[in-house]
């Protein structure tokens, strides 16, 4: 069975799936029901780095870099193009469900919607960054001037090669909008049309024509011009993305309004025109400047906290940036980015981001160490992609949710390395000359040459690499009971659960007892049970045909292997010999 089979199977098979997408690094599913999905079998499947439950029947697999070839493969499978159409009733359902968020679900649709605008683009960002490190490492050699300043004369075979990045930066704000518009449920299309309005050539020329006129506007210099009498500021709205974003934020409201005051057969024309109709001027209007302010608003209170302290800016950064990734916090600091260069010519955020981003590597590092070490397959699997999305793209997600945030212990020894990382970054920048980038690039092995002051920044991320690596691999990240089923699994492929389920209603041993005995073959199959390593029980039993090894670990157990003919070890966790006096007592029960 492939990947993809194994991945549709253990959601619940092809008519269990009401959508499917993906990011840079996620398969993301909306389910019809997901209250039957087992989490450790699909992590046990060859290619999965991690799978991620989430609220209103939504389910996350992480495949790292190979998750468009599984996502087109899932696609191609014969029982996804043949499946049951769900009823109305059930896409309501999954429709609702998709909307319950808990106590604040605004906030969650919220960074949602940023961070499925930005998603799809990431391969894109990721190249064009490349090509950025590439010239920034041309002009540290000295084959060519300062690539980023636009009064240098670079010759024409190099401005074509500077021109590989801009492709994508230039025109960001249209890549954004077609994603937040379709995210919003409004065609993406009309979205891009009508972020594209601001960015003709036609439309900035308006801004050196003899009618046009600067005035001061929320403390700044505009150029502004009367049409028909109302006042247009004109911007270079060239990377923007907070005007795209706002723009799509009133686009589908305006979308849904229109689809249901317009008959269904005059849909297709007059809603994509009305919605332009509208939004288009509001746009150029009213909702461009508007995102052009609040960005410049955000970057500027950032900008004074890094001018009032550098030190502290820092090292409040990396400390920050490992809560805030999770919950999609980063996207708007990815935009204040792209506006500092804009503005000021180079960004003082990637810096200390570069911190973080090399202590969570340092500490999938520690992690694959330690995978190596104890010859634990499905974590040296899902260490060795995160690390390599990590290294070579400067991408945490498949780290973070294919590692960290299944073993707590991993934080405090990463938060160590942000901490010692933004240290070196703050102090020596204080002393010698603070680390900037002209340009935005994800922070990787291969964009080192993209920072100024290149000593200091490649120092600050070794450190905080190392610092978190070294840690976790001397205090580990796992409970003993996770360590000892690690080591005891070796080689064979038996998935350890990163959280053993421990019960703790009524009588614990009685119940897991029943449970156990009942995987083993029941009490006519069992020879002998005792505890073993202070983590582990020995069974032997008459017939190891019998023994259902998911049903042990469905049943709370961290680990079950067969490590004789008829023998088997089940990792239990410190309570191993009260769990065998229970068994002990079943058998006895039965066979009296």
């Amino acid at each position: 069975m492939s990947t993809a089979e194994e991945i549709v199977e253990a959601v619940g098979g092809p008519d269990n799936i009401v959508s499917l997408t993906h990011c840079a690094t996620r398969l993301r599913f909306q389910l019809a029901d997901a209250s039957g999905i087992d989490t450790p079998k699909v992590e046990s499947i060859k290619g999965v780095m991690g799978a991620v439950p989430q609220a209103g029947e939504r389910y996350q697999i992480i495949m790292g870099g190979a998750v468009q070839n599984t996502y087109q493969a899932i696609n191609e499978l014969p029982e996804m193009q043949g499946r049951r159409e769900l009823t109305d009733a059930e896409l309501k359902a999954a429709a609702r469900a998709g909307g319950v968020r808990g106590k604040f679900a605004w906030i969650d649709s919220f960074f949602e919607f940023l961070s499925d605008s930005f998603r799809p683009i990431l391969g894109a960002l990721l190249g064009a960054s490349l090509f950025i490190t590439f010239m920034s490492l041309m002009s540290t050699l000295g084959v060519i001037g300062n690539w980023a300043d636009p009064r240098t004369e670079l010759p024409p075979s190099w401005q074509f090669v500077n021109l590989l990045w801009q492709s994508v930066f230039v025109f960001l704000p249209l890549m954004v909008a077609y994603n937040a518009s379709k995210k919003v449920g409004a065609d993406p299309w009309v979205g891009f049309a009508i972020m594209a309005l601001v960015m003709l050539p036609g439309f900035t020329g308006l801004g050196a024509s003899e009618a046009a006129y600067t005035a001061s506007v929320a403390g700044s210099e505009v150029t502004l011009i009367d049409i028909f009498g109302v006042p247009l500021t004109i911007f270079s709205y060239n990377s923007q993305v907070f005007p795209p974003l706002l723009m799509a934020g009133l686009l589908g409201p305006l979308y849904k309004l229109l689809k249901k005051i317009i008959p269904d057969n005059l849909q297709l024309i007059f809603v994509p025109f009305l919605a332009m109709l509208i939004m288009l001027p509001l746009t150029a209007f009213l909702i461009g400047p508007i995102g052009v302010f609040i960005g410049a608003w955000v970057a500027g209170g950032l900008g004074a906290i890094n001018a009032l302290n550098p030190l502290i800016f820092a090292i409040i950064i990396p400390l920050a940036y490992p809560f805030m990734v999770p919950l999609g916090l980063h996207w708007p600091l990815n935009a204040v980015m792209l506006l500092n260069i804009q503005n000021l010519g180079y960004d003082y955020i990637q810096g200390p981001m570069g911190a973080w981003n090399f202590a969570c590597f340092g500490a999938t590092a520690g992690v694959l160490f330690l995978a190596w070490r104890d010859r634990d397959v499905q974590m040296r699997q899902t260490a060795t992609g995160a690390l390599a999305a990590g290294l070579l793209g400067g991408i945490s997600e498949p780290s973070l949710y294919g590692i960290h945030l299944r073993f707590k212990k991993i934080y405090p020894r990463m938060l160590v390395g942000c901490l010692v990382g933004g240290l070196i970054l703050g102090i020596g920048g204080w002393l010698t000359t603070p680390v900037h980038t002209q340009a935005f690039v994800f922070t990787s092995l291969l964009t080192i040459p993209a920072f100024t002051n290149m000593p200091l920044y490649a120092l600050a991320i070794g450190a905080a690499f190392f610092t978190s690596m070294i840690l976790v691999i001397i205090f580990d990240y796992r409970t003993p009971e996770q360590k000892a089923a690690a080591k005891l699994t070796g080689d064979a492929d038996v998935p350890v659960e990163a959280e053993p389920r421990v019960i703790v209603v009524g009588d614990v041993e009685t119940n897991q007892a029943r449970q156990w005995v009942a995987a083993l073959g029941g009490e006519s199959n069992i020879l002998a049970v005792e505890p073993v390593a202070e983590t582990r029980i020995r069974v032997e039993v008459r017939d190891t045909d019998a023994v259902d090894a998911e049903a042990l670990r469905r049943a709370g157990l961290a680990g079950a292997v067969q490590v004789a003919p008829g023998v088997w070890h089940l990792v239990a966790g410190l309570e191993a010999d009260q769990y065998a006096e229970g068994m002990r007592r079943r058998l006895a029960a039965v066979n009296a």
